[in-house]
């Protein structure tokens, strides 16, 4: 076992000197959930709590928790945040939390991360608890982190539960009225994860917490169903969904789909910051989508979503409206589980 970095030899705390480290690129993605009731569940998502604007005043206070982080840690270092990133996720009755800290620097951003996931996930509880008192936080947990000699690490195992890692409130004990929760990681030969997902929504607005995103809960919802372990929905800008496309893809999830971005706008790059991930398209694929949805709806013709392989991750790009997800549902359902033993080498190949 590796010595305890922050121990001198006589066992005594210190600050690790970081000065003869190489500055690099350094980020870290950590994740977390509350769970509460369904009841409490629906009115967040709906904004219809007492205390409005919950999920921006709980990003609000992430973001700014991270950049806190070496006043409330001790032997932490000051870092200078290149960015900070929180987004929420919802199932029957959890608020998931997923916040993502970037820094060019000698010293990684593990806690800037965590932090952020603990001070947004306490800032929902406070948001909730009039409603209800019995909401847990818990699961807070390092999910992956790149950057410096050791390069990219991910949480290790197929299966983690809720309590893992450094933990915002304790576990609920047996008997517990909210249930444990898992979630799955990268295979660690280099693989993509057996039904393992990553949902990527394109919104400027829902980034900025000024519009509440409805297609990446419902398609989070729909492959769970699929039997897919699920990370997300994340929301980013459209400017920078090339750099969440990277993200998804970090972690080398079987299927990637992002919702969004796929018009005609100036700022819809969706397809194009997918293309250049490609490593072969799937054109009957993006083509069906589009059919699909111009038999209800003319106007669908126009999205540009594309739809193909990279390295052995699937990414299908949706349009952002309920709809045109509702259609790309309908279309990938028969198509996922023979789609995705191809890729992994199975599948029968003289059918296609």
């Amino acid at each position: 076992m590796s010595e305890l970095s922050h121990l001198d030899r006589e066992g005594r705390a210190r600050m690790v000197d970081v000065s003869a480290k190489a500055d690099t690129v350094r980020v870290a993605v950590a994740a977390g959930a509350l769970h509460t009731t369904p009841e409490v569940v629906a009115l967040v998502r709906a904004d219809g709590l007492p205390k409005a604007d919950v999920l921006s005043t709980a990003r609000l206070a992430g973001i700014a928790g991270a950049k806190k982080t070496s006043e409330l840690i001790p032997l932490c270092h000051q870092l200078a945040l290149s960015s900070v990133k929180v987004e929420f996720g919802f199932t029957g009755d959890t608020i998931t939390i997923e916040a993502t800290a970037k820094t060019k620097g000698p010293t990684g951003v593990e806690m800037e991360a965590l932090t952020a996931v603990a001070v947004a996930g306490l800032t929902l509880h406070d948001m909730v608890k009039a409603v209800d008192p019995a909401a847990v936080l818990n699961g807070v947990r390092l999910l992956t982190k790149d950057g410096g000699k050791r390069g990219h690490w991910e949480r290790p195992g197929a299966e983690h539960h809720e309590g893992e890692g450094t933990n915002a409130a304790e576990s609920p004990g047996p008997g517990a009225d909210h249930p444990r929760i898992t979630a799955s990681d990268p295979t660690e030969n280099g693989g993509p994860a057996p039904r393992s997902a990553v949902v990527v929504v394109a919104s400027t607005r829902a980034s900025a917490g000024t519009a509440t995103d409805t297609t990446g809960p419902v398609l989070v919802e729909w492959l769970t169903r699929q039997g897919f372990s699920v990370r997300g929905p994340l929301v980013y800008a459209d400017a920078e969904i090339a750099a969440g496309l990277a993200d998804a893809l970090s972690p080398a999830p079987a299927l990637v789909i992002t919702t969004g971005g796929t018009g005609a706008s100036p700022t819809d790059a969706t397809p194009e910051a997918t293309l250049a991930l490609l490593d072969r398209e799937l054109p009957g694929v993006a083509e069906e989508i589009r059919r699909r949805g111009a038999e209800k709806f003319p106007l669908a013709a126009l999205s540009r979503g594309v739809a193909g392989l990279a390295g052995r991750s699937v990414i299908v790009n949706l349009p952002g409206s309920p709809g045109g997800v509702k259609d790309g549902m309908a279309v990938l359902e028969p198509l996922l589980d023979h789609l995705l033993a191809q890729v992994t080498g199975g599948g029968d190949h003289d059918r296609v």
